[in-house]
């Protein structure tokens, strides 16, 4: 039996984020409340997401590839498609967004019953770091939202081809040893935690702030041959400081989570021959890019702020330095 005296988590008051998103914008207009339907179906697609995770090697189609490519040519994971139906599923029937756009599909996935009077568009990495799954390690969920500007009565979606300002929205959801939502509304980071017996997020921690420095670097440093010399240059001058930590999991969302907790800095950058990297910008780099900003840190490409970056296509892609302040203004003093 709980002795209650000794318990202070029940007897704090436990903020759920439908509750809490109503708060930060201190009003019930349309705009707030359809804010807080969108976060309450992001969060929904969490929890189907982690359950279906929970009972990897249980249940058929978590672990494992399809044998089919994505749009971009990976190898597509059972988990990566799970997850993009999930939040497809979700929307469907939310009259909040006519528009899902993800990493996984080659167009724009339009829910027409929602067209009419949706006026958002979600974007979205269903599955970060699937490669993780097979070995029961750490994966995320990329999430962006966007007000659709125009009718788009083409369904080419080009006014998403805008920078990382037009977000209204963005954040993550991290699948560890539990499951955390960290988003931003535009007014500071917030982090809520998954609570399995009361199938609500609850608020963890308020108004996340980055460590102006720290000593956490986090690459792939496999690739140190492939970089651009500004990058290659940077690994061989934290290698002959003291202090520095190497930390790199494979999952953008578990790496970034460490960052942004302890401070440090994440790249993923360029090669000398695809020099716009590997990670998609309006999907992957630019919705990390808005939370860090808030959370008073920076995000560049080594040589602009991502958040200023125009995308010249649905798909496209962007190197990535991210972290505390001073960690991304030394990688972008190599450059």
């Amino acid at each position: 039996m709980v002795n209650t005296a000794q318990s202070p988590s029940l007897d704090r008051d436990c903020t759920t984020l439908s509750r809490y998103v109503l708060q930060e914008l201190h009003s019930f207009s349309a705009e707030a409340q359809d804010l807080s339907a969108l976060m309450n179906r992001i969060a929904l697609a969490g929890k189907l997401i982690s359950r279906r995770l929970s009972r990897a090697g249980i249940v058929e189609d978590v672990l494992g590839f399809t044998g089919e490519t994505n749009v971009q040519g990976e190898s597509v994971k059972k988990m990566d498609v799970y997850a993009n139906d999930v939040f497809i599923s979700v929307f469907k029937q939310s009259g909040l967004v006519c528009r899902l756009a993800s990493e996984e599909m080659d167009k724009p996935y339009y829910i027409p019953e929602n067209c009419p009077i949706g006026r958002y568009t979600l974007l979205l990495d269903p599955i970060d770091g699937s490669s993780n799954i097979d070995t029961n390690l750490s994966v995320g969920s990329i999430f962006s939202i966007r007000q659709q500007e125009g009718d788009d009565v083409d369904q080419t979606a080009t006014d998403l081809l805008q920078n990382g300002h037009k977000q209204i929205a963005a954040g993550y959801i991290l699948y560890g040893a539990s499951t955390m939502l960290v988003f931003t509304l535009g007014n500071g980071v917030h982090s809520f935690t998954l609570d399995p017996s009361l199938g609500e997020f609850i608020l963890a921690e308020e108004n996340m702030q980055i460590p102006e420095s720290g000593s956490v670097y986090s690459l792939n440093e496999g690739n140190f041959w492939q970089w651009e010399e500004p990058i290659r240059e940077y690994v061989r001058y934290v290698h002959r400081q003291e202090g520095y930590s190497a930390r790199y999991g494979g999952a953008l969302v578990a790496d970034f989570h460490r960052i942004i907790q302890q401070g440090g800095v994440f790249l993923y950058p360029g090669t000398v021959n695809k020099p716009e990297g590997k990670l998609r910008l309006l999907y992957e780099t630019v919705p990390l890019a808005f939370l860090i900003e808030q959370a008073g840190g920076k995000a560049s490409t080594g040589r602009e702020r991502l958040m200023d970056v125009v995308p010249e296509k649905l798909h496209a892609r962007s190197p990535l330095v991210i972290g505390s302040p001073k960690n991304v203004e030394l990688v972008e003093s190599f450059y």
